[in-house]
This record gives structure tokens, C-alpha cells and sequence, in this order.
């Protein structure tokens, strides 16, 4: 799966919440997907929060099948910057 479809499939499940402050998912050679005012791109620019996930790891997280904590400490994801941010994304796809 292609991160453009990835960043719709977050884009449609965004539709009607809110979400404060900016967040990146950095997937490395895959390039990365932007969430900001309820909105995704896969452009790259400078966000409050900076989530390095592998794109498939990243698919298995938006599709429920890797749990954020367990991803944290099994080292399959790595969050830098401010973590509350990243709580919400919980909240987001949970």
C-alpha cells in the first residue's frame, strides 16, 4: 500500500474530530505522513511530534493489529517531541 492511500485512509477517519497541534509519521525511504488540522498529507514539514514507524508497522497500527505502548517498547516505534500529542492520536484510531 502506497502512503498516499494510507494518508486518505487516515484523512477519512479524521473527518468530524478534531485534532490539535501536528504530527509526523516518519517511515523513512517511504516518506512520510503529515497530520495537521484534520488534515494528512505526505508532505514533509516540521510538526510538534515525530512518530519513526516502518510503513508496514504503521498500517498494522492504524489498523488496530500493533498497540501503540507495545509498539513504544518492543522498539517498532519511537516518538519524539511532545507526547501529548501522541495520546491523542490514541484517541484518533482507537
Amino acid at each position: 500500500m502506497a502512503l498516499q492511500q494510507i494518508a486518505d485512509g487516515i484523512q477519512s477517519g479524521l473527518a468530524g474530530k478534531s485534532f490539535d497541534g501536528s504530527l509526523k509519521f516518519d517511515c523513512g525511504d517511504d516518506g512520510v505522513i503529515v497530520l495537521r488540522d484534520a488534515s494528512a498529507s505526505t508532505e514533509d514539514q516540521e510538526t510538534d511530534c515525530t512518530i519513526r514507524i516502518s510503513k508496514d508497522n504503521l498500517t498494522k497500527l492504524l489498523t488496530g493489529k500493533l498497540n501503540p505502548m507495545t509498539g513504544v517498547m518492543m522498539g517498532k516505534l519511537k516518538i519524539s517531541g511532545d507526547m501529548g500529542i501522541a495520546m491523542k492520536l490514541g484517541k484518533l484510531i482507537g
